[in-house]
This record gives C-alpha cells, structure tokens and sequence, in this order.
C-alpha cells in the first residue's frame, strides 16, 4: 500500500479553533444523585440552607446556663450565687424554664439555651449548695460561680455558622469532602449534579496486546489506555475502555460507530498517520458531520495528531507514542472533557529556571520539551528529559516542560525558561470578596460562576471587608458604611490605593413577626423607643463592624434593650431568631423580610457598594464583575429581589 501525505500541517491555535468551532461545548444536562455518590462530582444548582445551622442556640459545655450580668465580679474569693431552677435541660430537650435575673439551669454540652440566658458558666467553676444536683431536696439548691462570663460565652447562637435561606455552596463547585458534610449538615440527601462525560477509547493496530499476556517480540503492551483511560477519571469523566481493535477496517468502522452512539467523546490510539496499515485516519475521515477538521499539527511530540467531530461530539485520533498521546490530550481533549462536566479549566502552576544544557529545536513547530529539575541554591536548573515522543517513563519522570516557539531553533544553556509543572493543587479562587454578606453578591457571584470564574466570599463585616481591601487582601470588599461627618454611605470612608464600584441600593428596617401589636402599625422610629421601654422585648443585634451595627447603635444612642448581646453575622440569621421567637425584632433589609413573610418597618436605604484595590481594578474576574452590574437583565433581577437600582 502505497503511503499518504498530510494533507495540511496547521498552527496549533487554528487546529484548535476549528476543533472548538465543531463541538458541541455546553455542560453535559444535570442528573439528581444520592449524597453519598457526590463526591468529586460538578454542582449544577445552588445550595441555599433551608435550615439553620445550628438550628437552636446550642451549650458548648456542661454547665449552666445564666444571665453573664449575674456573674460579673464572680471569682474564688468573691464567688457570685444564683437560685438554681429544678429543670435538666439534656440534649434533644427544648426548655421549659425561662431564666430571669439572678437565676440559672443546668444544661448539657449540645443543649438548647433557655429564653433569658445569654451565656455558659462551665461546670468546673461552679459548686452547688443546699441540696444534691439531681435529687430531691426541700432545699432550694444555689449555684455557686467562681468565675464570671460575658454575654455570648458558651454558646453557638442559631445561624451562627449556616443561615437558613443562605446560599452555602454555589453551582459549578467540585465537591470534596468538606462540600459533602456541608450538604449533609443542611440536610440534603440528593443533589443535582452534571452527568459526567463519558469518553470511549480504542487501542488500534496487531502490535497491542493487553497488560497480562505474554510478551512476544514485534509486540507491545497497551499502555495507552490505562494512561488515557486514568487522566479521564482525574478530569471527572467516565473512561469506557473498548479494548483492542485489529487491523481490520470493517470491524473497526464497527466500534466507532457503537462509540460515537454511547459516548460523549471518542479517542482513538494509534493509526493516525497515512502510512500503510494506519486504519484509524482512513475510517475516520468518512465521517461526514463535519468529519476531520484537522489532521497533523505543527507540535512536537504530536504532529500526527487528527482532530474531527460527528455532529458536535469531539472524534480524536491519538498518536501511538506514549508521550505523543499524552501531550495532545492535555492539549486538546483535556480542556473538552472540563468543559463538559462543568468543571473549571485547570489552573497549572510554573516557575522560572535556567536551562542546564543547549537545545536545538526544529523551526515551525512549536515544541514541548520535557525537563526534570535539579536545585541549585537560587534558581533550579531545568535538565531535558531526552527520551523522545516513544518513551513512557519520561511523563511519569519529568517534574514539568517548557515550550518552545516555532520560530526558535537554539535556546543556549543558561536561559532562563519557564516551566509548567505537572500535579497543580488546588484551583485558586479567581475573585475574592470579603466584607458584608448580602444575597444580590450571592447571585452575582452565582453569574461569575457561570462563566467559569472560581469564586470565594468571607463574611466579616463591613469595616473588617474595607481593611482587608486597605491591605490589598481581597479583590472586592462589600461594604454599606454610613460616613456620620458626610451623611453618606461608603465612598467618603475610602483609604487611599482603594477605589469604588458602585453596587445597588438596600432598604433597611425593623422586622418582626406578623401580629405583633408592639410594632404593628408604627413608624420605625416609634417602635424602637417603645422596644426599648418593655423588659420582656428582646432584640437581636448584628455582629461589631458591619454596617447594619453601626446603623443600629446610632438609633439606640447608646442604650441597650434586652437582646443587645446576642449578636448574629447575617441579615437571614436576624430574621431566623425573630421567627424561631428567640427574638422579637432586629434590623434587616426589606428582601429578607418579604422572603420570610416578617412584618418590616422602614428605616431608610443604604448604599451596598464594592471596595477595589486600585492594583486589582483591571483582574479578569473583576473586570467581569463590573459589566455584570451594568447588564440590563441583571439589573432588572437585582430589582426584583427587591433592591434599588
């Protein structure tokens, strides 16, 4: 049989394009899995808690539970006594006690907190006297307290680490183990998922034989394969081995036809070139929607390589040299498989070396060099590999390569040279944001998600979030700071080096459950002062440094309703400790209030707006975030829920 030529040799940015331009490249559709098959599977929905986390304010410790003003000035020589009440709260208990001022009740480690206590004296620093704890007694027992507590000690407050109604994992997240026990932790047992690719492969040619038989000369072991088959499964798809096909062109027109109608993505292995008894070229190119879109590449290793798709599903023949394989799958089908599974593009670490020796490469291709590093004492140097594209211990040995341009024939010993290294960790958030919590970041950062940006939010509060951004520690710090000199929100408290972008409007206001004649009917500003006159109207505050505390110590001027100490981090753990009736009224944003059917009063609104490092301004994922908030659609959804724009 006589031998082919290539039909055409192509840069490797255009084999790519018209590759991409003939696949169908959307995530696979989402299927619902049990929990415990979630691991390392892609998130195709959002995960808002439906419940809270705790879901009741919860003892730390074994001890008692008290009011901390009681307790203050209590110490060994001055210990403080409180009247003991008869009730054991255990775990699984919901209190019927109600502690008041110089009270307390006993309470296990994971024991809901009675009404009236704000904290945890542990029992180690108290002793009880007139009675035996847990007996009959016509003594009234008193707890002795030996050492004083600050509201809030000893206790996990409801919400305090997941808000019912807060959004705890986003859509195109990778679920480890910690992902896991947080969907176990809110209680889902099923999640939606997108289905993992699922990739064919065909070791093609009489050469193959399996691992396991014996070895004959002329022949080789199917490595390939395995190799394929496991980068597959690391990049989240599902490897369907098809074994190995003969030189028989009936048989393999055969197995391409069952693989194109099971798989979402077919590799072949080996027959890519147009010599005599290459198969795989010449039964590929007679598809026909589009068929091959290229076919020999200007690389090393991997010229051979033969790019097609049949009706949007990617078809790719492989060269048989080991290295050669790996390196255009990397290349070329690693980046489909991610895109398929809804997974993020990889993100591969590198650094700079010197090159150890001199090497000649061959002009028009671009070549990737493998190279082994060896520490020098400043920079490593970076020594070639040197076994060819037929090696199959060279990958596995190579700490990473360097790239060679097509227009380079000698790079002299001693360039410096970066090298990509084989086994990037974990994927580095794209954006992050610290600062307020509010739920339009939620779903802006949703949309970031969507387009493929890894994104990370810590809730520390305003003033914590405008720091971080002082410092250059965040990209984006959301913030609602109101400037008392200025009247106005956010920009007037900007450090230097930090710039603005505008966000959205908030309403702010009192919340309380429906019915409530001591806010029913009244003006904000009313019911505050009325609040702060009943003893038995508990309040729940937000936690020092957020812009909504702020807001409400300048309404209070300075005093402190019951309720004051019990401070929670989110706008959703407000309105849960006012319907759990933990509380009888915070301060909230109107979206919140109408989410959770709770009566609201209007106080007025504030400006939610983003802090930026002047350093980060033009990041990609930044640069996205801002033209977010200027599309239409987006800014119409903003509306919806409830915020001005």
């Amino acid at each position: 049989m006589s031998q082919d030529q290539f039909l055409e040799v192509i840069d490797r940015d255009e084999a790519e394009r018209r590759f991409r331009a003939a696949l169908r490249l959307e995530p696979l559709e989402a299927e619902e899995v049990a929990l415990e098959k979630c691991l390392d599977r892609v998130l195709a929905e959002d995960i808002v808690a439906g419940v809270d986390v705790p879901s009741f304010d919860r003892s730390n410790y074994d001890g008692y539970a008290v009011r901390a003003a009681d307790t203050f000035g209590a110490s060994e020589e001055a210990p403080r006594r409180l009247k003991l009440l008869d009730e054991v709260i255990a775990t699984g208990v919901v209190p019927q006690a109600e502690v008041g001022p110089g009270e307390a009740v006993t309470v296990a480690t994971g024991g809901m907190i009675a009404r009236g206590a704000d904290a945890v004296v542990m029992v180690e620093y108290t002793d009880i006297e007139g009675g035996a704890e847990g007996t009959r007694s016509d003594t009234v027992p008193t707890l002795v307290v030996r050492h004083a507590v600050t509201a809030g000690f000893g206790i996990s407050f409801t919400g305090s680490d997941i808000a019912a109604g807060e959004t705890v994992l986003r859509r195109g997240e990778v679920l480890t183990s910690r992902e896991t026990g947080v969907l176990a932790a809110v209680g889902r047992a099923r999640v939606l998922v997108r289905r993992r690719p699922r990739v064919a492969i065909l070791s093609t040619g009489d050469e193959i034989i399996p691992p396991g038989e014996e070895m004959r000369p002329g022949l080789v072991y199917d490595s390939n394969a395995r190799i394929l088959a496991d980068a597959v499964r690391e990049l989240g798809g599902l490897a369907l081995m098809r074994g190995i096909v003969r030189d028989d062109v009936d048989e393999l027109r055969a197995k391409l036809r069952e693989a194109i109608a099971e798989a979402d993505v077919v590799l072949l292995s080996g027959g890519t070139s147009k010599g005599a008894g290459d198969l795989s070229y010449r039964v590929v190119r007679e598809l026909s929607e589009p068929g091959v879109v290229a076919h020999g590449v200007a690389l090393k290793p991997g010229k051979p390589i033969c790019l097609a798709a049949q009706r949007g599903k990617p078809v790719v023949i492989l060269p048989g040299f080991p290295t050669s394989a790996i390196f255009t799958f990397h290349e070329f089908v690693a980046p489909v498989i991610l895109k398929l599974g809804g997974r993020p593009a990889l993100s591969r670490p590198s650094l700079t070396a010197r090159l150890a020796v001199k090497v000649n490469s061959e002009i028009g291709r671009t070549e990737y060099l493998l190279v082994g590093l060896v520490e020098t004492g400043a920079e490593p140097a970076a020594y070639p590999m040197g076994k060819g594209s037929g090696s199959v211990t060279a990958f596995s040995r190579a700490d990473g390569f360097i790239t060679i341009g097509r227009h380079e024939e000698l790079v002299e010993a001693g360039t410096p040279v970066t090298v990509t290294l084989f086994g990037a960790g974990r994927r580095p958030a794209d954006l992050v944001v610290i600062g307020s919590h509010c739920t339009g970041l939620d779903y802006l950062l949703g949309l970031l998600q969507d387009q493929g940006f890894h994104t990370k939010f810590l809730a520390v509060g305003s003033t914590a979030g405008l720091e971080a951004a002082r410092r250059g520690e965040c990209d984006l710090a959301g913030m609602h700071l109101l400037d008392p000199r200025t009247g106005q929100y956010n920009r007037p408290l900007l450090p230097e080096g930090v710039e603005l972008i505008e966000g959205y409007g908030r309403r702010q206001g009192i919340v309380f459950r429906p019915g409530d004649r001591r806010f029913e009917g009244l003006e904000a500003a009313a019911a505050i002062e009325s609040a702060k006159t009943l003893p038995d109207c508990r309040m729940v505050n937000r936690n020092q440094g957020s812009g909504t505390r702020i807001l409400i110590d300048r309404l209070l001027a300075g005093f402190r309703p019951a309720g004051y100490s019990q401070q929670v981090s989110s706008h959703n753990a407000v309105a849960a400790a006012v319907i759990q009736r933990r509380a009888d009224w915070g301060v909230a944003i109107r979206g919140v209030a109408e989410h959770n059917h709770l009566g609201f009063l209007p106080l007025g609104e504030e400006r939610y707006d983003f802090a930026c490092p002047t350093s980060r301004l033009e990041r990609p994922a930044v640069r996205a975030f801002r033209q977010l908030l200027v599309r239409g659609d987006v800014r119409e959804r903003l509306r919806q829920m409830g915020f001005v724009l």
